[in-house]
């Protein structure tokens, strides 16, 4: 028989007997501890539904609390004389599993067994209504609503429409260019006056 469990973020493959490092948990050394168990395997029963997982219980008792190996961190960066070297241990937590247990589901089945077969639950009672609050949502919103209009109708308190060719009459006066005056003395043109041949 074996059990997958949570703990730490991480899933371990735990027996009765074992001992596993975890991650660091907040409890004193002998002390003892339910883990979160995700599947049990007892020869061919497979339990792994969360209705049946309430039944199981990982227990665990606290060996002692450790530290993991030394690992070394060396960052550098060539040329520029950046260099670092720092160190970590990790916080760990040694179990022992000490028991894998399955609430038989004998006590379920003598539960169920002690109602009656023909008992049924008891159905719901609709409560009388009067006749003028019997009409749905949908039929009253529809009647007190008001008649919908289509697009090309036009309201009757709507003011006329007007083309976008007709000016508005209290619009203000276009911002076009005013056109030259007939008065007005002729533009100097840039390009010189040709000059007779005989250099007069």
């Amino acid at each position: 028989m074996y059990a997958i469990v949570r703990t730490g973020g991480k899933q371990y493959r735990v027996e009765q007997g074992q001992s596993l490092l975890v991650e660091r948990l907040a409890v004193d050394d002998g002390a003892s501890l339910d883990l979160e168990p995700l599947l049990v395997v007892d020869g061919t029963d497979v339990v792994d539904e969360a209705s049946a997982l309430g039944r199981v219980r990982v227990q665990a008792r606290v060996v002692g609390h450790e530290r993991g190996p030394k690992l070394r961190v060396v960052k550098f960066k060539p040329k520029r004389g950046y260099r670092r070297r720092t160190g970590h241990r990790q916080e760990l937590t040694r179990l022992e599993v000490t028991a894998i247990k399955v609430d038989s589901s004998r006590r379920g089945k003598a539960a169920a067994d002690k109602e009656p077969a023909g008992a049924e639950s008891p159905k719901p009672v609709a409560a009388d209504v009067p006749a003028s609050r019997s009409r749905s949502r949908a039929e009253s919103k529809s009647e007190d609503a008001p008649p919908s209009r289509s697009r090309a109708e036009p309201r009757e308190d709507a003011p006329p429409s007007r083309s976008r060719a007709e000016p508005r009459e209290d619009a203000p006066p276009s911002r076009s260019r005013a056109k030259p005056k007939e008065d007005a003395p002729p533009s100097r043109s840039r390009a010189k006056p040709k000059e007779d041949e005989d250099g007069s």
